[in-house]
């Protein structure tokens, strides 16, 4: 079912109150709903993410992506913002924590929500959704290609990460990992040293890994987009939704 929908640009209060750009989708044909705070990927606030916003509202969910790179270039354009934030190391852990901790208390706050709120994540944000729900009361996580979670950024990264794969045995809900078998940042291997560490915190979760896909092929702007791994990834979303948030 599509709903029909209304998106816009707020300000919310994220971490240390500060007041930050965030784009919100809201289904408009509904009584209550689940929430999910959209996290977006390294090159920023973009057009790209803010159609995954109004995918969720049109399947029946509110959604809220933060703008991480507010304070760096407030009103800049994403690929600038997106440049200054990367050159001093991307989004500390701390205030992203805080930023999606403001989303959610907004999300909660909403007049149709059912109290239940999810996080999803792209490339870095895949990375900064597991640390999320690791240290927030997050209902479920997606982390779609996060990498940087069993291992330390590289020194040539732009991306300053520490591994939070220790963190994993505080999540409070379940966990959906979409990831691509081509893919280096996180790898497969990568990627079963963190179902390894799931399994013995004794966590739910599910791993999907997708043959002949590599990093970023959820995005439809880039070479990388595949398809059927795309359309396939997205049954997986939003049938781990209906069960966790809905």
């Amino acid at each position: 079912m599509t709903h029909d929908l209304r998106a816009e640009t707020i300000t919310i209060s994220g971490h240390g109150g500060d007041e930050i750009e965030a784009y919100l989708g809201l289904p408009t044909d509904v009584d209550t709903c689940g929430s999910i705070v959209v996290i977006h990927h390294m090159p920023g606030y973009d057009e790209a993410t803010k159609e995954i916003v109004r995918k969720f509202a049109a399947n029946g969910y509110a959604a809220l992506m933060p703008n991480l790179y507010h304070r760096e270039a407030p009103g800049a354009a994403p690929d600038d913002a997106a440049a200054t934030a990367r050159a001093s190391g991307g989004v500390p852990d701390e205030r992203l924590v805080g930023d999606v901790a403001g989303a959610m208390a907004h999300l909660r706050s909403l007049a149709t929500s059912n109290s239940k709120v999810a996080s999803i994540g792209y490339c870095s944000g895949g990375r900064q959704s597991l640390l999320a729900g690791c240290r927030l009361p997050l209902d479920a996580v997606i982390d779609c290609y996060g990498a940087f979670t069993v291992v330390d950024s590289p020194a040539e990264s732009p991306l300053r990460a520490t591994a939070i794969v220790a963190e994993v045995g505080n999540l409070r809900g379940p966990v959906l990992g979409l990831f691509g078998a081509d893919d280096q940042y996180p790898s497969p291997e990568q990627n079963q040293v963190l179902a390894d560490a799931l399994t013995a915190a004794g966590k739910d979760y599910h791993f999907r890994t997708f043959d002949g896909a590599a990093h970023a092929f959820f995005n439809v702007d880039r070479p990388s987009f595949r398809p059927e791994a795309a359309l396939e990834g997205w049954r997986e979303v939003f049938s781990f939704l209906e069960r966790t948030v809905a």
